[in-house]
């Protein structure tokens, strides 16, 4: 008996011993059964596995279609076939070669998550309202993790804007009673993937990469920001609420100091220049019938910044890394919609590749890409457009850049034939560009410009105005977080200061603005603005799935337009000017015949339509017809 518990101790110590000697690294760390993209290309990284010169599996359902030794001696490329009837566990690699004994590596095969389209990955629409975090600087719910020891950057310095702050994904999770108090159904945070990068030197001075943009590791979430672990802790609470989680993908760059740039598989996967070479940043170079083909190289090929290695996705291997990260994402932590950076700087075929895949494998999952243009073509040209153009886009919707400048200058130019609210009519006008307009996600300021607060100078009324369009008008509004009670920045040290810490999530907060006592009344009253505007709107089908109708602006800079579905009517009011306007009602009887009333979703006060309305100085007002 004695000599087979001490035979079973030993075997016991063995496997253990086995299971920990396996040091290879998996990109994707593991895949799933009874997925579409069922051709999985594993990435094995292992000191010397370049040696070998064939790789066998003998799991059921699972086989080895080729395998390619790379160019770096530690990787190589395994591509598996997983049949439909391939069940959860784990495939034996075996690796071999003249002369080496066999390696055996196993690489992990497990059940897909249940709910697809129910329970996860069920997009983002108008009917939402989206909610944009940059989790460093929202809420600290784990001061542990704020330094990880073996990161090349370890500072955490609220007082430095351009340092770590040490907010992370369970201050967002704690907070999410506060955003759905507001009316907030969807939470976009800036890339929580890992960004293991030391500081780098930018144009305004040095950088952490707190941002979230630099990433070096796939597969990780940041530790910071509590890991992997924390991430689907996240969705869960979302989804247990009835909310959205969106992850930000970063499809065009790594972080130098990412494997594929610094051990670099094959070098085509980055593109690389006799010397450096920036992007031009032009996305007219890509529809332009007269511009060079040399132009267009340098938009997509050339890097954002010397210390972000452009990644070439016209190499299948990067291409397929991309691809399969993203869905792996999706399916393991039960994101519901994505959100690219940069992503007119892309290729534009593996664009169109990498969206086939997500909504074969995810029908009811969206997209909405980064598409910094300066007209409604360029932002149109990304997305599902009625344009002739040379190559035809297949994403859904874009962040509506073009809707942000319109906005603003509605509420803050001179009324003008093509200046304030003639040109927010003027760029709605173009909307005729657009498959679907409503898959726009539309903003009044985000995390690469001035906060809206600080466009508008602190003016009460314009910011009434902001976010009454922002809330009223066609598209998927986003809120940037903050602006729901008026945070403000200044320029110091670039966009640090436009990212500033939300007043009461972190330790030492002498203010806390998540409670109605820590705010001033003046935040109060525009925090309970937002909160009135985007509550009814989350149950008002004319605000966000009905067909707009709008009137040319006139009377000084008066711009009517409403909202219909159905029986509702929703009428918005618009008064640029500095002065109070009588509008006239009768040019809007098309819109408003069979109702007597207008009910300001507001303040409750009822308005009849019969004759005018006397409509205040810098005023929308926003009526529910009945």
């Amino acid at each position: 008996m004695m000599l087979r518990i001490a035979l079973l101790s030993l075997l016991t110590v063995w496997a253990l011993t086995r299971i920990k000697a396996q040091s290879a690294t998996f990109y994707p760390t593991h895949w799933f059964t009874g997925m579409k993209w069922n051709k999985v290309q594993v990435m094995v990284h292992e000191p010397g596995i370049g040696r070998y010169s064939s790789v066998v599996t003998s799991m059921p359902g699972v086989k080895v279609a080729s395998s390619t030794k790379t160019e770096h001696p530690d990787y190589y490329v395994v591509n598996l076939v997983i049949s439909p009837a391939a069940k959860p566990g784990t495939v034996n690699l075996t690796f071999k070669g003249s002369g080496l004994a066999a390696k055996n590596l196993r690489f992990p095969l497990k059940a897909r998550r249940a709910g697809n389209g129910t329970q996860f990955a069920q997009g983002v629409t108008s009917k939402d309202l989206v909610y944009l975090i940059m989790p460093d600087r929202f809420a600290n719910g784990d001061p542990t993790n704020d330094r990880i020891a073996g990161y090349k950057d370890t500072i955490c310095d609220r007082q430095n804007p351009s340092a770590h702050h040490g907010g992370d994904i369970k201050g967002v999770m704690n907070h999410l009673p506060y955003l759905q108090e507001l009316g907030v159904t969807s939470v976009w945070m800036c890339p929580v993937t890992e960004n293991d990068m030391p500081w780098k030197q930018e144009p305004a001075g040095a950088i952490s990469g707190y941002h979230g943009y630099w990433i070096t590791n796939h597969y990780q979430i940041d530790k910071r920001y509590g890991g992997n672990d924390a991430y689907k802790q996240l969705t869960n609470a979302a989804h247990a609420r009835g909310m959205k989680v969106i992850q930000d993908a970063v499809y065009n760059h790594i972080g130098d100091e990412h494997f594929i740039y610094k051990d670099a598989p094959f070098k085509d996967m980055i593109n690389r220049w006799p010397t450096y070479t920036g992007s031009n940043h032009r996305e007219e170079t890509f529809y332009s019938p007269y511009i060079s083909a040399a132009d267009k190289k340098v938009m997509i090929e050339g890097w954002f910044t010397p210390h972000l290695p452009d990644l070439n996705l016209r190499n299948p291997y990067t291409a397929n890394f991309i691809i399969q990260n993203t869905i792996w994402c999706t399916e393991e932590f039960g994101v519901d919609a994505w959100r690219v950076d940069t992503y007119k700087y892309c290729d534009e075929q593996f664009l169109n590749n990498i969206n086939n895949a997500l909504l074969a494998e995810y029908p009811k999952l969206t997209v909405f890409g980064e598409a910094w243009c300066n007209s409604v073509p360029g932002s149109a040209y990304f997305v599902r457009n009625n344009m002739k153009v040379p190559f035809k886009h297949n994403l859904l919707g874009t962040t509506d850049f073009p809707m942000q400048g319109a906005m603003l200058a509605a509420i803050t130019e001179d009324y003008g034939w093509t200046n304030g609210a003639n040109k927010l009519m003027g760029i709605l006008a173009q909307d005729a560009l657009y498959e679907d307009p409503s898959r726009n996600c539309i903003f009044l300021d985000n995390h690469d410009m001035d906060r809206f607060m600080t466009m508008i100078n602190g003016d009460l009324n314009k910011y009434k105005m902001g976010i009454a369009l922002l809330l009223t008008m066609r598209g998927i509004p986003q809120i940037y977080y903050g602006t729901e009670i008026g945070m403000v920045n200044d320029n110091v040290q670039g966009d640090g200061k436009k990212r500033n810490d939300f007043p009461g999530g972190f330790a030492g907060d002498t203010q806390n603005k998540f409670t109605a006592a820590g705010r001033s009344a003046q935040e109060n009253e525009l925090y309970d603005y937002v909160k009135a505007l985007a509550n009814f709107r989350k149950s008002s089908p004319a605000l966000t799935i009905g067909s707009t109708h709008d009137f040319l602006p006139t009377n000084g800079g008066v711009y009517v337009y409403a909202r219909k579905h159905g029986t509702q009517t929703v009428l918005c009011i618009l008064n640029t000017a500095k002065t109070e306007k009588e509008v006239d009602m009768q040019p809007y009887q098309s819109v408003t015949e069979g109702f007597t009333k207008g009910l300001d979703v507001v303040n409750k006060t009822s308005y009849p339509l019969q004759n005018s309305l006397t409509i205040p100085a810098q005023t929308l007002r926003v009526l529910s017809l009945q």
